[in-house]
């Protein structure tokens, strides 16, 4: 069986979740923060990246990181282009590991339109693809964000998104679509509901072969997603954190049968770099094992 074969077959099968590791540039230095590292550390973004990838490598090098608790990791370009202990990242993650490996592939979100912000054109995005699979990556993830129960944005946001989805299956990976419904949205569980629709509707358009993956916030209505989970075109159904503290977010999750984990802030959460590896380690154990627990329902 080929590593690719082999990988999405854990991707369908095996209990686990997917570790967010792919904050950009926009989002790292509040990454490093709570992970106790103050701007001062670096002078410009090559230097910030450099820190980054180093506390990335001591969480993907922690002997609680594990391919039999964790299925995937989610990587920024930044990430991909680099090493660990001599490897491409993506390499180590499967062959260390055995950790499936995914790039973030958008360029974040444009202003916000008919209640939600698509994504901002991906310009270069064929050659990326290219470059992701000369890398040995499985797949790709891509975030745009639902902020009202407006029917026409979510049409537009879903539209999108399967429209570069297509893309990507077409150089031969696997895309994780994303349309997070904001957390804070004031009718979240209306705007689920459309969601939900403009997604099975996309999916019933799919060809036999074109298999994709869901990325999507916890629900309001438990198992509102079953469908999509059922659904032959989908490889997985994985649940963003988006806000939620780990505490609810496990909670909302194991509520959710069939869906798994891929949380980015609630993983890393209480990891400090001022920890002994000792520390490092106990806390990130006691989060993986409690974001397992909640995605084996």
């Amino acid at each position: 069986m080929s590593n690719s074969e082999q990988q999405m077959q854990k991707m369908k099968d095996q209990d686990g979740f997917i570790a967010a590791l792919d904050q950009s540039g926009g989002s790292t230095p509040k990454a490093l923060g709570l992970y106790g590292v103050k701007p001062d550390a670096w002078s410009n973004d090559d230097e910030m990246f450099t820190i980054v990838h180093e506390m990335r490598t001591r969480i993907i090098k922690s002997p609680s990181f594990d391919g039999d608790r964790i299925l995937g990791a989610i990587l920024f370009e930044n990430t991909m282009d680099r090493k660990i202990d001599g490897h491409d990242t993506a390499d180590y993650l499967w062959n260390e590991k055995k950790i499936v490996p995914f790039l973030k592939v958008d360029k974040g979100l444009a202003d916000e339109d008919s209640g939600v912000q698509v994504m901002k054109p991906i310009p270069g995005l064929d050659a990326l693809l290219k470059k992701a699979v000369s890398k040995n990556i499985f797949g790709t993830k891509m975030r745009s964000v639902i902020k009202q129960a407006n029917a026409e944005g979510i049409k537009t946001i879903v539209k999108q998104q399967f429209e570069v989805g297509r893309q990507i299956v077409g150089a031969g990976l696997v895309p994780i679509i994303e349309p997070e419904v904001d957390i804070h949205c004031p009718d979240k569980a209306e705007a689920e509901d459309m969601l939900k629709a403009e997604i099975m509707n996309e999916l019933n358009r799919l060809g036999k072969d074109e298999m994709v993956m869901l990325k999507l916030t916890l629900p309001e209505k438990d198992n509102l997603y079953s469908d999509c989970i059922n659904h032959n075109n989908v490889v997985r159904v994985v649940a963003l954190s988006g806000g939620y503290s780990r505490e609810e977010a496990n909670d909302r999750l194991s509520r959710q049968n069939g869906m798994v984990a891929s949380f980015s802030r609630a993983l890393s959460e209480g990891l400090s770099a001022q920890q002994s590896d000792e520390e490092f380690n106990a806390m990130l154990d006691a989060s993986i094992q409690s974001i397992y627990d909640a995605s084996k329902t």
